[in-house]
């Protein structure tokens, strides 16, 4: 007869299953429980070998030490307790449940009625109470080994003046890649491989940001659709990586991507989803936190059967618990000091960020992000909404984070649209939004510029077409948003018209140097550096398949064209450090100087005054810089800099546009014109000879000394 396991007390810190060289400590909270049942399978996962009650209850903390296991065992948990949906707690120990802070997964999450902690059809529906066993349909938690080599890795440190975001997908970014091995391909391997890496370095970009890839659950309704969530925005543990991102099922694949981009001076940044969880509403399935302890992990209302639901997605992580806040602090620790990643995009931040009277800026998660030390040299990016009360908060967040600015994109699209009235704003947006985050300290870079992301049209389909095209998501075109600010150039989808397409091309163009030209940090979605299309679906959150992926073939001569000239931008911005300043714009005299930090001008080359800024039609200006614009490098030395015109024209015909004389005089240097990316750069356009005739929807780029 096999000996069972023995057990020992253990300790109920650290949280999780941790190897310590002897044996194994296993530590769960649950406030609530009245017993946790550890749980090992076999090394396939298949067949549950032993049942051990976890000894000891410290501090809220369930755990037990066993001397005998060790890394590579397969667990999951058992929690026992009151099943009261009406008093917030919904234990069901038929439920095998994962680990919060597991830091390995073996197998996938399969929709079955098993996962439910009710019966699955019952008319009392989540009053009701399920027996049947789940195990067979969840992932099992893996014990690791943390070792790894790291070598002479050195961490990029990018300044946030010098970043530039570039939004990723791991699948789709090489499922079609025709230089990754197959067996690679969507995985974190795929992402580490020679051809990629060298993509991403001549391109120009600073740091990848990862789409969430923590383990996460589908939707019923897509399972019944037979399509996935493959943005993966259903999160149900935060320290382990979803296995369907390993070609080997192991995390060191992980650390090897970060280790190989580090080594190409490119930061890692993770999206990551702690404002809600994939289990989902009441009527959601029982995987994790709402087997362990319902009322303490979830944002309950007043009738604690339902779920706080600030973030559209069901349910509300409770982060005023301190035991939830230690979760989410011990986990970007993690992947911080054990994973090396570089920073974190909080997804719905404003959430995160909420106590029970609403937002606020004293609240547990940003004290505490705000002082702790681990996160004081990585990048802190805040989407600043959500769907609950006062949840627009773009501005409001601490010094030290960054938010990504719906207005730059907003105003952006609507100015390269044509539409009237826009001149103010899309002069405030491409200096660094001073109106919304000049105050407390902050700088240009806390505006995450952006025009496109994930969520909504490609920089393609954004010239291409007025309306979504969301049919092969099943939902009859109902989901995705309509407020898209887009412009078809006079055809809805694809067409064989010349004009418009070369009209479609430079629109592109113009968007992409309005983009990477502003101050602020700019935000790439991946695949817009050569015109990725999604066929004009804008919410292509389940489609894991071509329409999502990004194809690396078939490129047209004008897709080649977009890429170079994406990183001619990337390259001037690099380059130059006007484009990326450490202090705002103040449009006021540099001292000893009759010359401003910039100048806005008009077509007729003077400045603008207050009448020209509220004139509806106008829709072509032009800005100058003054070198360095007086700003300072952080040794004390002046950033010394080429005086810079950049004028934009969004009428539908050419406006003339007369060129200002500055200190070098009138002469100015083409660095590009986007009518006509390929001609022209190095000529010489003097303000005496004439205006500089500025096609119809064109934005050219000029320097002096």
């Amino acid at each position: 007869m096999r000996a069972r396991p023995r057990v020992w007390p253990g300790r109920p810190y650290p949280l999780g299953a941790t190897w310590d060289g002897r044996g194994v400590n296993f530590a769960l909270f649950s406030e609530n429980a009245e017993k946790v049942e550890l749980c090992l399978f076999n090394a396939k996962g298949k067949r549950e070998t032993e049942r051990i009650v976890l000894p000891e209850y410290t501090d809220r903390v369930w755990h037990g030490y066993l001397p005998d296991v060790r890394p590579g065992q397969l667990y999951g948990y058992r929690v026992y307790g009151t099943y009261d949906p009406t008093r917030g707690h919904r234990f069901n120990h038929h439920k095998l449940l994962v680990d919060p802070y597991a830091k390995a997964l073996q197998g996938r999450w399969q929709w079955n009625e098993a996962n439910f902690g009710y019966r699955w059809g019952d008319p009392k529906g989540d009053l009701s109470f399920d027996r049947h066993d789940n195990a067979r349909y969840v992932p099992k938690c893996r014990v690791i080994e943390q070792a790894f080599s790291w070598g002479d890795e050195n961490r990029p440190n990018v300044p946030w003046a010098q970043t530039v975001l570039y939004e990723v997908h791991v699948r789709g970014y090489t499922m079609l890649h025709p230089d990754v091995p197959d067996e690679m391909r969507g995985t974190f391997a795929g992402l580490s491989e020679p051809a990629v890496v060298e993509h991403l370095a001549n391109l120009g970009i600073t740091a990848v940001e990862l789409l969430p890839i923590h383990p996460a659950t589908d939707e019923n309704h897509l399972q019944v659709s037979g399509l996935q969530n493959y943005w993966r925005y259903n999160s149900y543990n935060y320290f382990a990586c979803d296995p369907r991102f390993f070609s080997e099922d192991h995390i060191r694949e992980f650390k090897a991507m970060v280790a190989t981009l580090h080594d190409a001076g490119i930061e890692v940044i993770l999206d990551v989803v702690y404002n809600h969880t994939g289990e989902g509403h009441e009527l959601g399935p029982t995987l994790s936190f709402r087997g362990i302890d319902n009322a303490s992990y979830y944002r309950l209302e007043t009738d604690k059967r339902l779920y706080v639901n600030d973030t559209g997605c069901g349910n509300t992580l409770n982060m005023s618990h301190p035991k939830v806040l230690q979760m989410v602090m011990d986990s970007l620790r993690y992947w911080t000091q054990e994973m090396h990643v570089d920073g974190f995009r909080f997804d719905l931040a404003t959430t995160v960020a909420r106590e029970d009277n609403g937002f606020d800026t004293r609240c547990g998660f940003l004290d505490a992000a705000g002082q702790d030390p681990v996160l004081a040299n990585v990048k802190l990016i805040a989407e600043p909404w959500d769907l609950g009360w006062d949840g627009y908060q773009v501005g409001n967040f601490p010094p030290g984070w960054v938010e990504w600015n719906d207005q730059f994109r907003d105003t952006v699209r609507r100015y390269w649209r044509g539409d009237e009235g826009q001149l103010g704003g899309l002069a405030s947006r491409f200096t660094g939004s001073s109106d919304i985050f000049g105050h407390d300290g902050r700088r240009p870079w806390a505006s995450v510029n952006f025009v496109t992301a994930h969520d909504g049209f490609t920089l393609r389909d954004l010239v291409t077409y007025d309306r979504k095209h969301n049919d092969a998501n099943r939902e009859d075109n109902r989901d995705g948003t309509d407020n898209n600010f887009s412009w078809n150039c006079g055809v809805e989808g694809p067409t064989d018209d010349s004009g418009i397409n070369e009209l479609r091309a430079r629109q592109m163009r113009n968007i992409m140097a309005t983009l990477l030209l502003s101050q602020g940090t700019p935000m790439i979605t991946a695949g817009d550096e050569f015109g990725r299309t999604q066929q004009g679906n804008n919410n292509a959150y389940c489609q894991d398949n071509e329409i999502s992926w990004v194809h690396w073939d078939g490129w047209s001569p004008e897709d080649e064209t977009m890429l170079r000239f994406t990183r001619t931008l990337l390259e001037l911005r690099r380059k130059h450090p006007v484009f990326g300043r450490p202090a705002f714009f103040k449009g006021e005299f540099l001292p000893g100087s009759e010359l401003k930090d910039v100048t806005w001008l008009t077509p007729e080359g003077r400045e603008m005054i207050d009448d020209d800024w509220h004139r509806p039609y106008a829709r072509a200006i032009g800005l100058y810089t003054v070198g360095g614009g007086g700003s300072i490098g952080e040794e004390g030395e002046p950033l010394l800099d080429n005086y810079f015109l950049i004028i934009m024209n969004a009428h539908d015909g050419t406006v003339p546009f007369m060129l200002p004389t500055t200190l070098f005089g009138d002469a100015w240097e083409l660095v590009f014109d986007t009518a006509r990316p390929d001609e022209g750069r190095g000529e010489t356009h003097r303000g005496g000879d004439g205006p500089y005739h500025l096609r119809d929807r064109s934005l050219v780029l000029m320097t002096q000394g």
